[in-house]
């Protein structure tokens, strides 16, 4: 979580408790050592076999092949030939025995977390509930990686090369993404950095060889698509073949070609049919959202509207990952408010302090207000984190002050909302595009500088970041008259790999000129992406700009168009789905 290690005005807290430190270290390296050991022994085991499988010159040349073009060679190949799998005769053969390996390694990693959040002596309260994030987040790994096993076995037929290339970038970026949120979760005080170092080893471990699976998926869905290019618009049977439908097309109005008349009524309609209706003065069939939720069937593979009527509602709203296609449905921002102020200060993780955590995929919300009232002193207290894959929101607000919306992971779209916060204010690893909002920088705490962004990517094969496109960046009404005092910049590298895009956007004088600013020395100044593309405004000028190998103003609209929500997170084929305005170009 952003600002973990570093205020920008403070210092973490110190430890208060020596033995509690001792303790919780001792505890957690007597659980990890024996996963370490585990997962280490994919290596060295069933030697007789390794030497089998390796000596097989088919299976030698391309088990090296696959893994040659991995971030992690060696392991990618040790564990395979450790693994005693099945001779290999393809690429995608070596894919699938990577992510079978992967599985039982998360599945080790879940068993040894699971342990120690049992004993749970000497712990702190925010080393239990990072504890609870890690099995949260390692769960929805073996998911994610199910998911995957799933999808590669009807791969390349039952879906577009593309959309399979999408869909498992996707789920590998996420279970990648897990990963860095659970070792996140220790990175409060120094009493959490033990608890850290200890884990560190597993969860690296794992997060590699996700990152193997994802660079071989890219290199074979590139290869293949690339090769299906090719076939499509060359000659078959003496005839030119069509391209594929271009996603991106708008006409003079924002909206795709391919939309019809009547589809466009329907997505400007306002008429949405609830299933149940919340309301805190007892008129509807629950008083609190979280009832509803709860009430809300499982796994439901068709639209299910919460409707929540005009009121406050003081409470921390969880949609698990088993409540699938839930919509949030308010009465208009102004009136439907969702509040709570869960933050780090007051023992609580940056993950589990979100007022609303949105996890099942294809989650909707319309006219409804995301707050955290923890104030800028309390550091980080999340209004909104979004882990749903195929969420889009309209029409909402999400106000905080340092990390209001966590865009944790998956794709995800934002259309017409407010966004308002201090430091690191839009942070996480997610395909996010907001398209058409505001976003306003408040004011801080003194000493402090306000960052628009805090973006997480960790390997350059991810296909995630945050992309802010015709929006609108300024300041509240606390900050304009004192912007001098707070510099603003429109964001920092959280991880090495960092990657935000802001285009034709609005910019006020409350970004300074630098335009960015480093997380730390030179951490992730060559590795970053950084893109600015006809912006307008005061604080748009690019003349002043940082001069990081990792940034660059575009100039071409070809470059521009892979940020756009067509491209960028698919939307082509999910958005006009949610019901909700969009634009899929430029």
């Amino acid at each position: 979580m952003p600002g973990a290690t570093e205020y920008l005005g403070g210092k973490p807290a110190e430890s208060k408790k020596g033995k509690k430190v001792f303790l919780a270290l001792f505890a957690t390296l007597l659980v990890v050592a024996a996963v370490v050991g585990i997962v280490a022994g994919v290596n060295s085991r069933k030697s007789q076999n390794n030497g089998d499988l390796i000596t097989d010159p088919t299976t030698h040349a391309i088990l090296k092949s696959s893994c040659s073009i991995t971030r992690f060679p060696e392991l990618c190949y040790s564990a395979v030939a450790a693994g005693g799998s099945k001779k290999v005769s393809s690429q995608k053969d070596v894919i699938e025995a990577s992510v079978n390996l992967t599985i039982t390694a998360v599945e080790h990693s879940y068993f040894t977390v699971s342990k120690l959040y049992k004993t749970r002596k000497g712990l702190t309260k925010r080393e239990k509930a990072a504890l609870h994030d890690c099995l949260e987040n390692i769960d929805e790994t073996l998911d994610e990686l199910h998911e995957v096993q799933e999808d590669l076995e009807d791969y390349p037929n039952k879906k577009s090369l593309a959309q399979h290339a999408d869909d498992l970038k996707t789920l590998l970026s996420s279970a990648m993404t897990n990963q860095e949120t659970c070792l996140d979760g220790f990175s409060h005080d120094k009493a959490d950095q033990h608890v850290r170092e200890a884990l560190l080893k597993g969860e690296i471990h794992i997060e590699q060889m996700c990152s193997n699976v994802l660079a071989m998926i890219k290199n074979m869905t590139d290869t293949d698509i690339a090769t299906e290019r090719m076939r499509v618009t060359g000659t078959v049977n003496g005839r030119k073949l069509r391209e594929d439908h271009d996603f991106t097309a708008v006409d003079e109005h924002g909206w795709p070609q391919w939309l019809s008349a009547a589809d466009r009524r329907l997505l400007q309609s306002s008429s949405v049919t609830p299933d149940v209706v919340v309301a805190a003065d007892g008129s509807g069939n629950f008083k609190t959202i979280s009832e509803a939720v709860k009430a809300a069937p499982d796994n439901s593979k068709t639209r299910y509207v919460i409707r929540i009527k005009a009121g406050v509602y003081r409470e921390n709203v969880d949609v698990s990952k088993k409540k699938k296609n839930i919509m949030f449905l308010g009465d208009g921002r102004e009136n439907t408010i969702i509040t709570a102020s869960r933050n780090v200060v007051d023992g609580s993780t940056t993950f589990n302090s979100a007022t609303v955590a949105a996890v099942g995929s294809g989650f909707l919300a319309r006219d409804i207000t995301f707050q955290n009232t923890a104030g800028p002193s309390k550091h980080q207290a999340v209004a909104l984190r979004v882990g749903s894959d195929l969420s889009a929101f309209y029409k909402c607000d999400m106000l905080a002050y340092q990390d209001t919306l966590y865009v944790h992971s998956n794709r995800q779209f934002y259309i017409n909302c407010l966004v308002a916060g201090t430091v690191d204010f839009i942070f996480g690893n997610a395909a996010a595009v907001l398209q058409d909002c505001d976003i306003h920088a408040r004011r801080p705490n003194s000493g402090q500088k306000n960052m628009v962004t805090a973006q997480g990517r960790t390997d350059p094969n991810q296909n995630t970041g945050i992309v802010i496109q015709k929006c609108r960046i300024g300041s509240t009404s606390d900050l304009t008259s004192v912007k001098s005092s707070f510099p603003t910049y429109l964001g920092r590298p959280w991880k090495e790999y960092s990657r935000t895009v802001v285009m034709q956007s609005d910019i006020t004088d409350v970004i300074v000129p630098a335009g960015w600013h480093e997380w730390s020395g030179s951490f992730a100044l060559n590795t970053l992406v950084y893109r600015e593309y006809q912006n307008r405004g005061a604080g748009s000028g690019t003349s002043n700009r940082v001069t990081w190998k990792g940034f660059k103003v575009i100039t071409s609209a070809t470059e521009a168009q892979q940020y756009t929500a067509g491209n960028f997170i698919g939307g082509g084929s999910w958005l006009r789905a949610t019901g909700f305005p969009f634009s899929l170009g430029l």
